[in-house]
């Protein structure tokens, strides 16, 4: 692990140590952020010419059909 990282890791680890009411908030917002930059890279990805072909290679989904059910479901929960 580079020296930066180990250093890195230890303030979070101690921060985590200092303030037990405070970290799970921040990990929160954190983990929620990452799964909202993956839901509009995606949706970005989807916007371009073979966008889903791209998804399909990148992620090497086998059971192209029942992706393609999902994403059409979840697009059309998210416009009600």
């Amino acid at each position: 692990m580079r020296k930066e990282h180990l250093e890195q890791v230890e303030r979070w680890a101690n921060f985590v140590k200092n303030n037990p009411a405070k970290w799970k908030k921040i990990h929160t917002q954190f983990i929620n952020a990452q799964f909202e930059k993956h839901k509009a890279f995606i949706e970005r990805l989807l916007r371009e010419p073979d966008g889903f072909e791209k998804i399909v290679k990148v992620y090497d989904i086998k059971n192209v059909k029942r992706y393609r059910n999902i994403m059409s479901d979840t697009n059309n929960q998210s416009k009600h």
